[in-house]
């Protein structure tokens, strides 16, 4: 080091992240299940697979969640999903930027065009998510079944 001191801080962070950053598969099989989920989404990211996930999770895993994405860095929005449960979408800035703006209300409540583009961003199949769509936007405006058949096949 040179004669140059590391304080107890930045010493006691890089440790943390080391730590956090080197869990081995033995660790990892001693998780819970819905731990070992996170872990596998987390890899998906980190390998390029998705740019952003979506993970639902009971609340009492959330402080291990965050300190988990903040070790490596991970940009991440955490909103209630029920009594018990969280969603915790994580991703690049972009994504989660995105999500801040389009997703400020439960999921369930998201109108057919919000459901869309947010399945659309979690990488979900084009075609079902535009099924999806005309299927919600049928209901949501509670056009009868035969003005949908155009539109969607049953």
């Amino acid at each position: 080091m040179h004669g140059s001191l590391i304080s107890s801080q930045v010493y006691n962070t890089t440790v943390k992240e080391i730590i956090w950053n080197t869990i081995d598969m033995k660790t990892i099989g001693t998780l819970p299940a819905e731990l070992k989920v996170l872990m596998n989404h987390i890899y998906e990211y980190k390998k390029g697979v998705r740019q952003m996930v979506l993970y639902t999770f009971h609340k009492k895993y959330e402080t291990f969640a965050v300190e988990r994405l903040a070790s490596q860095h991970i940009n991440y929005l955490i909103q209630p999903a029920g009594n018990n449960s969280l969603n915790l979408f994580f991703g690049t800035e972009e994504c989660i930027d995105a999500v801040r703006f389009i997703i400020h209300k439960p999921l369930n409540e998201l109108t057919p065009e919000e459901d869309f583009i947010l399945g659309a961003m979690l990488g979900y199949d084009i075609r079902l998510q535009c099924e999806r769509y005309c299927k919600k936007k049928c209901k949501k405006c509670q056009v009868a079944c035969a003005d949908c058949d155009g539109i969607i096949k049953q």
